[in-house]
């Protein structure tokens, strides 16, 4: 089944108001910039989708990616771990206004709660947070002597990745660290839509080096020379 789209406008066509979506990314290795920027380009033309759920390890930085989001108002909620990073002056200004809603994650138990969405794992157990305000309202179970609290799985409507390699079944190869949160997130979405930046046929990549099957991935479109969201940001530039 050949799943390529023949553009970034039509990859994020089907996002809607209210979805919860979740961006691959560590900072910027990772990040799918271009998808993100065709997302912000069609809510500028038809007002949609707005009052978004993003999953995310940060917040944003400068006024690109996510941050671009955030500041047209498409966001109503982050999950993410790091809310502050480089520049999170977009996303800083929205909460301290209580504009933006904030669910607070760890980075670890954010990357288990997406494993596990995408295992079909309900709930699962773990000290991180107990104590803390994190762990607020949550359930508190004893185990060997110590205090576990227990975190539910993390589901999405849609993921946004970025792979190296992927051919046109949707086998995906990732470089280095732009691994990341990907491949959990290609698990845990309803629907996956990943931009890939060489595009190859069947068989065109080793069946051993596959990272993310086809079998996760709804759709792909080939950038062959994304923009990488540091350099964006060295350059102050802003989208739109």
């Amino acid at each position: 089944m050949d799943k390529t789209l023949p553009s970034l406008a039509e990859a994020v066509a089907g996002i809607e108001d209210g979805a919860t979506v979740m961006i691959g990314g560590f900072g910027g290795s990772g990040a799918p910039i271009e998808l993100i920027h065709a997302l912000i380009d069609r809510y500028l033309a038809t007002g949609h989708p707005k009052g978004l759920t993003i999953v995310n390890n940060n917040a944003g930085n400068g006024h690109v990616g996510i941050a671009a989001m955030i500041e047209q108002g498409m966001v109503a909620k982050m999950i993410c771990s790091f809310p502050r990073s480089a520049d999170p002056r977009v996303f800083t200004e929205l909460y301290l206004s209580g504009k933006i809603e904030l669910e607070l994650v760890p980075q670890g138990t954010l990357a288990e709660r997406i494993r596990a969405g995408g295992a079909g794992i309900p709930a699962f157990y773990t000290p991180t947070g107990y104590g803390t305000e994190l762990a607020n309202g949550k359930p508190v179970e004893e185990f060997d002597g110590k205090h576990y609290i227990r975190e539910r799985w993390l589901k999405a409507d849609v993921a946004l990745i970025k792979a190296e390699i992927g051919d046109t079944m949707g086998n995906l190869t990732y470089r280095m660290a732009a691994r990341n949160f990907a491949p959990l997130m290609a698990t845990a979405a309803e629907r996956t839509i990943v931009q890939v930046t060489k595009l190859v046929a069947p068989g065109g990549i080793d069946p051993e080096a596959v990272i993310t099957p086809g079998l996760f991935v709804d759709g792909l479109v080939e950038v062959a020379t994304p923009a990488q969201e540091e350099a964006l940001n060295r350059a102050e530039a802003h989208h739109p």
